[in-house]
């Protein structure tokens, strides 16, 4: 996904970043969970607090969809 500038700017000075990669059957959304993000030079980065161990992260990678909810904004993404 492409998030604009101001978008990008919100959701850093939001702090309040939900994701929720779809479950097993590809059309539910999991439950959205809290997690750390950063904004590096124009990109959206996130972290879980057990990183590659989160479930919401093997979720990601095996779904490779799902949803960013943040600063009022809910985005249908890609992993």
């Amino acid at each position: 996904m492409n998030w604009s500038d101001d978008e990008l700017s919100e959701i850093d000075q939001a702090d309040d970043l939900k994701i929720a990669p779809f479950r097993e059957d590809g059309a539910t959304y999991g439950t959205p969970t809290w997690i750390w993000e950063v904004v590096v030079e124009g990109a959206l980065y996130v972290r879980g607090y057990h990183g590659q161990k989160s479930r919401w992260y093997q979720a990601a990678l095996d779904q490779k969809a799902g949803r960013i909810i943040a600063a009022g904004m809910t985005r249908t993404v890609a992993f």
